[in-house]
């Protein structure tokens, strides 16, 4: 097991992009984990997301931070064309429950339209080969809070219900709100070769 993580390690490093990421076609890692919808926290499965569908994974640095602010925002001002596709969203980040519960029901921001889960340790962005990386002792959010975690790299996947992945978006150059549209162009491209859009 030790041997084939390593193996694993080491294939990820040899990605072409500036990240390690996993890279379409390559399974992706099943997570459970609290996270908020609309203020209200539940139990997040990707594997039964995926059971209605596939599934928009989009880890980002921080709740409350401009760039984050702005993807989450398009997310959820795209929520229908997903829906129309036949596509979930799920938002991971290292913020903690309650910040979420904040986030997720803030009008400008998920505006209750989508899920975003709590990976407080980080282990779910590094079983998607993200990167998590140390924030500067006592930053504050937009709202004044201090912040305290770490932050994962602004990295989205599409996943297939069979669990594959069939888009990485990610990476420096790419903006909080192009990797939005990315993203939307990736499951309509999909539902449109699958026939699964729904109008």
């Amino acid at each position: 097991m030790r041997r084939q993580l390593l193996g694993l390690i080491a294939a990820a490093s040899l990605a072409v992009p500036a990240f390690a990421a996993l890279q379409s076609g390559e399974k992706a890692p099943e997570f459970t984990a609290p996270a908020s919808h609309a203020g209200k926290t539940f139990t997040y499965s990707l594997k039964s997301a995926l059971k209605r569908g596939p599934v928009v994974v989009y880890f980002y640095p921080s709740a409350y931070t401009g760039g984050c602010d702005l993807q989450a925002h398009t997310f959820a001002a795209n929520f229908d064309k997903f829906a129309a596709a036949g596509a979930s969203i799920v938002g991971v980040s290292l913020d903690s429950i309650q910040r979420l519960n904040d986030f997720s029901a803030d009008p400008n921001y998920c505006a209750g339209k989508f899920p975003t889960a709590s990976d407080a340790g980080g282990a779910i962005a590094k079983s998607y080969g993200i990167g998590v990386h140390k924030g500067p002792p006592g930053l504050k959010d937009v709202r004044g809070v201090e912040i305290g975690h770490d932050f994962a790299d602004r990295v989205t996947f599409v996943v297939m219900p069979d669990g594959k992945i069939a888009a990485t978006i990610g990476g420096r150059g790419v903006a909080p709100d192009e990797n939005v549209k990315q993203a939307l162009a990736e499951v309509e491209h999909l539902a449109a070769k699958h026939g699964h859009a729904h109008g």
